[in-house]
C-alpha cells in the first residue's frame, strides 16, 4: 500500500512545490513509483513537470467537484531519465472556486481522500503539493494524508505560523484523520555562510528535535532555474547541490520508512 505525504505550510515561498517536484523525481530515480498531486490552483507543480494545464481534459478539480475517476486524470510524466516511475494529478486555476462549491456539501473534508483511494495501492508514494493556506483544500490534503512534511525556510520569521499549522494538524488528527503523523520538518533555502541561517536551523532542531530531517536543502541557483525548463533539478543538473540534497532527502525518507 502506498504512503500519502502532504507537503504543507500555509506560508508562501518556503519551498513546498520545489520539494514536492524534486523529492518526487528523486524517489522515481530510486525506482519508486510516485504520484504527485498538485493541489494548488497556481499549478506550479504541473508546469514544473512540463504539463500545459490549459490543454488537459481532467484535473484534480474535475475529480473533486465533477466526480471524474482519478485514473482518467492521472498523467504519466514523460521525462527521459525517470524510467516511467513518475505520475501527476494536475491542477487547474478552476481549483480556486472548488472550496466555495464544496462548502455546501456533506463530508466535504473527505473528498480528496475518496478521490485518491482507488489509486493508493498503485504507487509507493503519493506526494501532495498543498496551497499556501489553511483552507478547505488543504484540510482535504491533510485528511487524505498518512503524514506531512513541513518545509521551513532558514530565514527571518521561519517559525512564524508554524504553531497555527501544528494546531490545524492536531485538530485534523483529533477529528478527521487519527493516523496523521508529522513525517518531518525540512529546512530549506539554507546558506551555511549566513549566521542567521545557522541560527534558524539550530532553533528548528532545538524545537522539533528528531522530527527534523538531517539533510537541509541549500540555496541553489539550479533549483530556481529548473522549473522554467519544465524539469526537476535532477534532470536539469544532476551534479548540482540542489539535486544532491533532494536525492539525500529521498534516501532519508526511505530509511525512515524501512526502505519501502
Amino acid at each position: 500500500m502506498g504512503k500519502i505525504i502532504a507537503i504543507a505550510n500555509q506560508k508562501g515561498g518556503v519551498g513546498k512545490t520545489t520539494t514536492t517536484v524534486n523529492l518526487g523525481a528523486s524517489l522515481a530515480a530510486l525506482e519508486k513509483k510516485v504520484l504527485i498531486v498538485d493541489a494548488d490552483p497556481q499549478a506550479n507543480a504541473s508546469s514544473g513537470l512540463n504539463v500545459d494545464v490549459s490543454k488537459i481534459e481532467n484535473s484534480i478539480y474535475e475529480c473533486l467537484i465533477g466526480g471524474v475517476d482519478v485514473k482518467k486524470a492521472v498523467l504519466k510524466v514523460d521525462l527521459d531519465g525517470l524510467g516511467g516511475y513518475l505520475y501527476l494529478l494536475p491542477s487547474h486555476i478552476d481549483l480556486v472556486g472548488a472550496e466555495i462549491e464544496m462548502l455546501k456539501l456533506q463530508n466535504r473534508e473527505m473528498f480528496l481522500k475518496n478521490v485518491l483511494a482507488p489509486v493508493k495501492d498503485d504507487f509507493d508514494y503519493i506526494l501532495i503539493d498543498c496551497s499556501p493556506s489553511l483552507g478547505l483544500i488543504t484540510v482535504n490534503c491533510l485528511t487524505a494524508a498518512d503524514s506531512v512534511i513541513i518545509p521551513v525556510q532558514a530565514e527571518y520569521y521561519a517559525l512564524e505560523g508554524i504553531s497555527k499549522l501544528l494546531n490545524t494538524i492536531k485538530i485534523i488528527k483529533g477529528r478527521l484523520n487519527t493516523a496523521l503523523e508529522i513525517e518531518g520538518f525540512l529546512i530549506t533555502m539554507y546558506d551555511s555562510r549566513l549566521r542567521l541561517a545557522n541560527q534558524v536551523a539550530e532553533e528548528v532542531r532545538q524545537h522539533f528535535r528528531e522530527l527534523v530531517f538531517n539533510v537541509m536543502i541549500q540555496r541553489n541557483i539550479k533549483l530556481s532555474e529548473s522549473p522554467s525548463y519544465g524539469v526537476p533539478v535532477l534532470l536539469y543538473d544532476a551534479g548540482s547541490k540542489g539535486s544532491q540534497n533532494y536525492i539525500q532527502l529521498a534516501q532519508e525518507l526511505l530509511e525512515k520508512n524501512n526502505g519501502k
